[in-house]
Order: C-alpha cells, then structure tokens, then sequence
C-alpha cells in the first residue's frame, strides 16, 4: 500500500489504532463489570426467591426450586400472578432497576465513546497542525533559497518523508552555496586571467608598435636593420599567435568541449615525435634526450588521445628544455605494470624554488627561476590535458640539481 509508505501516515494510523483498541478495552471493561452488576442482581433476586419458598413450604425439595427457576414452562402463569400482586413492567421493581442499570450503562458507553472520539480528533489536528508547520517551514526555507541565502541549517536525523525532505533540501542549499562560492571564485579567476592575458599581450603588442614606429619614423633605414625589425615582429606575432591558441585549448577543455579519443597510443612513438618537434631548441643548445635502451625495447603503451597527450608532453619537455642549460641532458624513461602506465621526464636544470614547486601547474604562475618570455601556461595545459584523461602528474625539484616530472596513466 502507497499510504504505509508514508512514515506520516503510519505515525497517524498507529495512533488511531491505539486509541481504537483503548476505546474497546475500556468498554469490555464496562461490559464485563455490568455483567457481573447484573449476576449478583439476579442471583440476589433468586437467592431471596429459594430463601422465601423453602421457609414457607419446607417440604418442597430443592432440586425442585432449582428446576422451577430454570424452567420457561409457566412464564405466562407468572406474569399473570406478577400482575394480580400489583407488580407491572414499567412500575417500580427489582426488575425495573437493572433496567435503569443498564441504562445507565448505555449512557457510560456514549460518553467513553465520545472521550475517544474526541481524542481521536484532537489527535489528528495536532498532527496536520504540526504538519502544517513543517511544511510551512520548509517553503520559508525554499524562499530563502530563491534569495540566495545559504547559511540555514536544516538539516534533521529523524525518518519521516518531511524530515526526508529536508534533508534533501539541506543538500541542495548546501551544493548550491558550493556552486555560488565556485561561480564567485571563478569570476575572480577569470577576472584574473583576462588581466594576466592582457598583460601578456601589451608586452610583444608595444615591442611590435615601436618597431614599426622606428620603421616609420626612419624611411632611409639600412636593410639589415630593417629585416631584424621585420624579424622581430614576426617572432612577436608568431608568440602571440601560440599564447591565443593555447588559451583557446585551454577554454574548450574547461568547458568540456573536447572529445577525446580513445585508442591505444604506443610510448616510443610517441616520445619519438615529441623530440620531432623540438629538436631545434634542443639542437641549438646541443642538449641530449636520452631513452634508456631497456624502455625502447619494450611494447608499452596506454589509452587516450594521441594528438591531445603529443601537446601535452612537447609542453611539458619543451619547459625542461628551456630551463637545462646548454650541453646538459634531458632524461626520459617509461614503464608499465597491471594498474598504470609511467612516464618520468627529468632535466638537469637549475632546479625550482620549494615554495614554487607546488604552483608550476598555476595558469600564468611565474616562479623565480623562470624564463623572461614564459607566460606560465604550458604547464597548466599539460596538467588540464592528462588529468582529463585519467591520468595524473607530479614535480619533483631540487636547486642545482634538475626537475623530474612523474606522470601516470592509469589502466
């Protein structure tokens, strides 16, 4: 039954059953003592009746007294005698008297009846009142929902359907505060980005506008200082060019607009075209990347998108790059068990700061030790990629001695 699904509802019919099964105790109560009213009433009336009879004609056996008051036979006789000694139904009498007990037991029924009904009653419209005001209670909490106040507490560890829903209701306005303080932090976020992004951009913007200013201004400039300046502004472009897009890769994953792919990427491969791409920075400072043998020789690989983790890791080396000083190496090493892929890149750099090391993965944070033209958004696009794809990444570094970067994979 939907109704005994209710703990309400059970609460209210348990009680109307209380007091139901009160109301007939009471009564059987009534009923069994008028009963016993209406033996001793009797078995007075036929003592005295024996009593009467054997005084008067003590010759008449007992048993015969007996089977007279038992026998229905000579009803008729007697109400005729009854009647001829003055002794009426509806006058004055013995028999008269319990009716008039019984009666009066008729009217204690009504009344024990009443009290019960009346209980009954009360019963309930205590319950729908308080019921009432819980519900009440509930949509003043709702109304305060709806005007943003999130400091109520609400919540209730008692079971019924009410409570229930208030415990819902504490849920909500609690995942809702959640929600209002992660919207106020991401507004101050943005804020901050878009003020970092503009900054990152006056610099390269005003480098171009004063080099084009100069060539302006200077009509009869040599050509080699002129190609230097054209040179320039295309580096600057060229940079700006990648921060644009990098924040733009960076916007489509925090919106959860990029699929992924799913399909079986092959570390050596991978690892392979990652020094592909930045082999003319690593050429330029005549740096090594060095696998170790044991790692290529082996078949390991894990899930996720090819091209998406490719950027991830050229980032992520091409950062190890740019803080190792020339002719030092760069160290790459993987492996694989039942629960995860791994990957550890290590530079031999000048190390991170401590107090920096837990903020590299920051958008547009800039340690100590980092590079004039970093932005600091390189790291956080390859942490954001890895991460969407079940994996996850760590830094380790000591001054003087290099950066290890862990990532893992897992199956």
């Amino acid at each position: 039954m939907n109704i005994l699904k209710s703990r309400s509802n059970k609460i209210l019919l348990f009680m109307v059953v209380i007091i139901t099964i009160l109301l007939i105790i009471s009564i059987s109560i009534v009923m069994e003592k008028q009963h016993q009213v209406y033996e001793n009433k009797v078995r007075n009336i036929m003592e005295n009746i024996i009593g009467k009879v054997k005084k008067q004609y003590p010759e008449v056996k007992e048993e015969e007294i007996i089977k007279l008051l038992n026998s229905e036979d000579e009803q008729e006789n007697g109400e005729k005698i009854l009647e001829l000694y003055g002794i009426k139904q509806g006058e004055q009498n013995t028999i008269l008297e319990l009716e008039k007990e019984n009666s009066k037991f008729i009217v204690m029924y009504s009344i024990i009846g009443l009290i019960f009904a009346t209980l009954t009653i009360v019963t309930i419209v205590i319950y729908i009142k308080e019921r009432n005001k819980r519900i009440d209670q509930l949509i003043f909490y709702i109304e305060e929902i709806n005007k943003k106040n999130y400091k109520l507490e609400i919540e209730n560890n008692t079971e019924d359907e009410l409570c229930n829903l208030r415990n819902e209701l504490y849920k909500i306005t609690i995942m809702l505060k959640e929600q209002a303080e992660m919207e106020q932090k991401e507004k101050k976020e943005l804020a901050t980005s878009i003020s970092d992004i503009s900054h990152q951009l006056k610099t390269p913007l005003t480098s171009i506008s004063i080099l084009l200013d100069n060539m302006r201004e200077n009509p009869d400039m040599d050509k080699e200082t002129r190609m230097k300046f054209i040179h320039e502004i295309k580096r600057q472009i060229e940079w700006i060019n990648w921060l644009v897009i990098s924040i733009l890769k960076l916007s489509r994953l925090d919106a959860n607009v990029v699929i992924f792919n799913k399909e079986q990427i092959n570390v050596n491969k991978l690892i392979k075209e990652v020094t592909q791409n930045l082999a003319i920075p690593i050429e330029i400072k005549n740096q090594k990347v060095i696998v170790p043998e044991e790692a290529t020789n082996k078949q390991i690989s894990f899930i996720g998108d090819y091209k998406w983790q490719l950027e991830a890791l050229t980032n992520i080396v091409k950062n190890c790059v740019e803080h190792t000083p020339e002719n030092k190496n760069i160290y790459i090493d993987y492996e694989q068990n039942n629960l995860y892929t791994k990957i550890i890149i290590r530079d031999e750099g000048e190390g991170i700061d401590k107090k920096d090391v837990s903020h590299i993965f920051e958008r547009f944070y800039k340690g100590k030790n980092a590079s004039e033209n970093s932005i600091g958004i390189g790291l956080a696009l390859a942490k954001t990629i890895i991460e969407k794809e079940n994996g996850h990444i760590i830094c380790k570094s000591e001054i003087g001695v290099g950066t290890t970067f862990e990532i893992k994979f897992v199956k």
